[in-house]
């Protein structure tokens, strides 16, 4: 019971590892903008480190077990690369530029909604509204948005737990290289473009949750995540290397110049990508997309805090009251999830041909030992 238990946890903590990492870049992303980086080229840094160091550990880990990379797998892998590598992404830096960081961060809250919907459509979920698993996951699906456009739409009072760190380092980088400009521009624009960048981040979050499908798919097809994930990180770096020189064929904003900007890439590049995509990759094949995205809202929270520490910005009731709706949420999806996997079981069980073990129980018939009579009657040995 509790080896089932530990098991069914593993995919719930390297999700929650994966949101924490997740929230990082969020705040690199700050700081690299502050700094006067292009962040199409930070996008392309991104995936081309974690191709880097993902290739040469999918070769030696998998080389026995590995099977022949086909056209087929090697097309999902270049669509997988453009939906949830450069496309996602670069939609996404599009979009912030265009409205605020903390918009988009909002924006990206409507992946779970948006996956439910794809994993209904192309039957990865059941939508089971009547019953009580198909019930919780789509309550908890609309609590966890709501919980997240409560938190970054609603301020209220300020209730920050902790005194005031006077510590904003994206302010101090601006003020550092002389980019104050360019960083206002980047995080602050004119509210007259905020529809297009609102319609830019609701594409990055469509194509997001489709890859999430596509990975899935790709799981299915070819069961080896560190070979996948180094084929997708290699298809996106490819084509965001592609998307920057068409905007921006100033090659000093490949320099990686100073130390914020190398910690950037290194953090976004190997970590984030090289690293939590097998975690992301696997937990996929395990519990499905809907499940990986539902964690999705949980970034919010931490991105809340680490600006709040690092940043200068303050908590108000807002982010608390969207914590704990997104909280409620990411528990009702969880429990709906593991009661399906409960009432599937049985079902399983008699699809696999499982029985109950018996015993065979064979007789031999002997003939019976003959009577004195038939003794007598027995010829004798011949002389």
């Amino acid at each position: 019971m509790g080896v089932g238990v530990m098991e069914g946890m593993k995919p719930v903590a390297a999700m929650v590892v994966v949101q924490f990492v997740f929230a990082g870049v969020n705040i690199f992303y700050k700081l690299a903008v502050s700094d006067g980086m292009d962040m199409r080229v930070l996008v392309a840094y991104r995936f081309l480190f974690a191709s880097a160091v993902l290739s040469p550990i999918a070769y030696f880990v998998e080389r026995k077990k590995r099977t022949k990379v086909t056209w087929r797998v090697l097309l999902l892998s270049f669509v997988c690369g453009l939906c949830g590598g450069s496309l996602a992404q670069n939609l996404y830096i599009s979009g912030m530029k265009l409205t605020s960081a903390t918009f988009a961060s909002a924006m990206t809250n409507l992946i779970p909604a948006i996956t439910f919907v794809l994993a209904v459509l192309f039957r990865y979920e059941r939508l089971a509204i009547r019953t009580l698993a198909g019930l919780a996951k789509v309550t908890g699906t609309l609590l966890g948005v709501g919980g997240a456009m409560l938190l970054t739409f609603y301020k209220g009072a300020q209730v920050t737990p902790w005194p005031p760190t006077h510590i904003n380092l994206a302010a101090q980088l601006a003020a550092r290289h002389q980019h104050e400009e360019h960083a206002s521009s980047s995080l602050h624009p004119d509210s007259g473009n905020r529809a297009m960048g609102c319609l830019l981040c609701t594409g990055s979050c469509f194509f997001y949750a489709l890859w999430l499908i596509l990975q899935a798919r790709l799981s299915r097809e070819y069961p080896f995540h560190y070979s996948t994930t180094a084929l997708m990180c290699g298809m996106s770096a490819l084509q965001s290397a592609a998307f920057a020189l068409c905007f921006d064929r100033d090659l000093i904003q490949w320099r990686l110049s100073s130390g914020v900007r190398l910690l950037a890439v290194l953090y976004t590049g190997v970590v984030a990508s090289g690293v939590m995509l097998v975690v992301l990759s696997w937990c996929v094949k395990r519990r499905g997309p809907l499940f990986a995205s539902v964690f999705n809202p949980m970034m919010l929270v931490v991105v809340a805090v680490l600006s709040s520490l690092l940043l200068g910005e303050e908590l108000h009731l807002g982010s608390v009251l969207g914590a704990v709706l997104i909280v409620l949420g990411l528990y009702s999806v969880l429990w709906g999830k593991g009661r399906e996997a409960v009432e599937h079981e049985p079902a399983k069980a008699r699809a696999a041909g499982t029985e109950l073990p018996h015993i065979d129980i064979v007789v031999h018939r002997h003939d019976p030992p003959p009577t004195p009579q038939q003794q007598s009657t027995e010829p004798g040995p011949a002389r």
